[in-house]
């Protein structure tokens, strides 16, 4: 079981000290040979999180000590690291090219369409960059609204990869709800565009 405490004193010299646990009760001693291989000197008022042994002698002692990061340095790293891939944001782009390419043996759309998808996606891709870079400084944000519009057009792909490698707009209900409709009727609308019904839309092109 491992516990959380603070280091109340520490002779470097010796190399031992003493950890006062988060959630009270007696010092726990600690010596340096518990801390990782190759890890910074422990201080006076470092945080971390430890074991406890109980030596030949039945003095209880800290081992297998970590270091405790601080909350806003793990919150940092948790909002810069990507966010875990969901069933349907893992499969919504393979399942799209197959469809893409079902549709393209069926069809035969044209190669512009492929093309275009890409490019949108690469302009919505950087456009939640900037998003995200501006939330940030508090500077100026692109709307959400403006997000959807490129998704809807065609974007969604990159949406999709920059909410989960950027870690933006992957957790907030309402905007991921409007995502998905975005994506629903992008699809719909392409497999309606290339079927001989929608074609004539494009043919002249």
């Amino acid at each position: 079981m491992r516990f959380e405490g603070v280091i109340r004193t520490w002779d470097d010299e010796r190399g031992f000290g003493f950890i006062e646990p988060v959630l009270g009760g007696q010092e726990i001693f600690v010596h340096v040979k518990a801390f990782p291989r190759g890890a910074a000197r422990p201080t006076v008022g470092q945080r971390v999180s430890f074991e406890v042994e109980v030596e030949s002698r039945g003095r209880k002692r800290a081992c297998r000590v970590q270091p405790v990061r601080p909350a806003s340095l793990r919150m940092k790293q948790q909002r810069d690291s990507p966010a875990q891939w969901g069933f349907a944001t893992l499969l919504a782009i393979p399942a799209f090219l197959v469809l893409y390419l079902v549709i393209g043996i069926l069809w035969r759309p044209p190669s512009w369409f492929g093309l275009l998808y890409l490019a949108i996606s690469i302009l919505t891709y950087l456009a939640y960059g900037v998003d995200k870079a501006a939330a940030r400084k508090g500077a100026w944000r692109i709307s959400e609204s403006a997000l959807h519009g490129l998704s809807l057009a065609g974007g969604w792909p990159g949406a999709l990869l920059a909410q989960q490698l950027l870690r933006h707009k992957s957790s907030k209900r309402q905007f991921r709800t409007a995502f998905w409709a975005t994506v629903a009727a992008n699809v719909v609308a392409f497999v309606f565009v290339c079927s001989p019904i929608g074609a004539p839309l494009w043919a002249a092109w």
